[in-house]
This record gives structure tokens, C-alpha cells and sequence, in this order.
């Protein structure tokens, strides 16, 4: 059994490598070790994202895919993540998140009845937390959308402020003849950005 650790943030101005410790903590008390780690900043609204697809690939029978939490698993629509959890489970690879204590049972190698119930259950209580974590979401979408539309009634909602000086050093290094992926890697600004710069340079030539 190999124990492989997916840790996920959304976007990549956060640390996707944050609960690290806490896994490597939970496995020692358990008398494991993790085999590899899967680190990714991706939307988990996302049914297709590299690592965990890449995870899901290395993977063999009976292998445990530990997480911090259930919602970095899934923020997906119910759909999706049935579409996941299916994946998962024609892998014979078993989850196990931090915040599920039922599934911790899944470390041991179990048979019979009482194996059977406890995947049961445990299956069950994964679909529950995957719906909290999209209901979640869609909240946070919902509220952020009508504190905007009233922020913009009132006259008080101009967008999200430019970061001048970014976008100065983006359009420095573009004409410098530099990539793409290196302003990535430079500045660590994503794509859309230098995107919107280039355009804004191309408009003004």
C-alpha cells in the first residue's frame, strides 16, 4: 500500500503546500509514510486537473489517497465528482481526509461484513461533504455577485485595482523577447495577465 498525498489551493497566489505538515503529522501517527506528494493550485471545481489525474495514474489496488480536507478533493458539481469518485473507486484507491474520521478505517486492510459497512458509510459520508463543499462555493459566488450588484448601485464598485507596476515589469520583459512561462516563473503572475497586458500594448502600436 502506498500512501499518496494530494494537497491542492485554488489559485496560485496561495500555497497550495500549506497542509503538508499536518499530513506528514497524520501519517507518522499512524505508523505510515507518504509515498509521493501531488501539488497543485487548480480550481476544485475541476473534474481534469494535471496532478490529481496524475495521481490517479500512478496509483495502484488497495493505495490511499490522503487529503487535508474533503473540499480539497471536490468543489465540483455533483456530476463530476460521482464521475470522480467513480474513477477513484475502479482504481481500487482509498481516501482518506483529515476531516473524516470514519475514514480512517481505510488505512487498515479489512474483510468481511464489517469492512463492507464501514466503506459504506464512509462513501456516504464523502458524497455529503462533497455537496457541503460545492454548496460552499456557490455561496460564496452568490454573495460575492450581490455585494458587486449593490456595490455598483450605489456607485461605489470600480472593479478590481491595476497592478501599474506588474503590468509595467510584464510589458518590460515582453519586449525584452521573453516567454511567456519565464514571466510566469519571474514575476509569478498568471497568464490571463500578461494576456491583457499584450493586448493593451498591442492596442496602443
Amino acid at each position: 500500500m502506498f500512501v499518496r498525498a494530494y494537497l491542492r489551493a485554488s489559485t496560485k497566489e496561495q500555497d497550495a503546500s500549506r497542509a503538508r505538515q499536518q499530513l506528514d503529522a497524520f501519517a507518522a501517527e499512524h505508523n505510515l509514510r507518504i509515498a509521493s506528494y501531488y501539488i497543485e493550485n487548480e480550481s476544485g471545481t475541476k473534474l481534469d486537473r494535471p496532478e490529481l489525474m496524475r495521481l490517479l495514474n500512478d496509483a495502484s489496488h488497495g493505495d490511499v489517497l490522503l487529503v487535508e480536507q474533503v473540499d480539497r478533493l471536490s468543489r465540483m458539481k455533483n456530476s463530476d465528482w460521482l464521475t470522480l469518485r467513480q474513477m477513484i473507486g475502479d482504481k481500487g484507491v482509498r481516501i482518506v481526509a483529515l476531516d473524516l474520521p470514519t475514514s480512517h478505517s481505510m488505512l487498515k486492510d479489512g474483510d468481511g461484513f464489517t469492512a463492507l459497512m464501514l466503506a459504506a458509510i464512509n462513501n456516504m459520508l464523502l458524497d455529503m461533504l462533497a455537496a457541503i463543499a460545492r454548496k460552499d462555493y456557490d455561496d460564496r459566488r452568490r454573495r460575492q455577485a450581490e455585494g458587486v450588484a449593490k456595490a455598483k448601485a450605489q456607485g461605489l464598485y470600480a472593479g478590481r485595482p491595476k497592478d501599474a507596476e506588474l503590468h509595467r515589469k510584464i510589458a518590460c520583459l515582453l519586449a525584452e523577447g521573453k516567454s511567456w512561462s519565464a514571466i510566469q516563473d519571474l514575476l509569478g503572475c498568471g497568464r490571463g495577465t500578461i494576456k491583457r497586458v499584450k493586448d493593451k500594448i498591442q492596442e496602443g502600436q
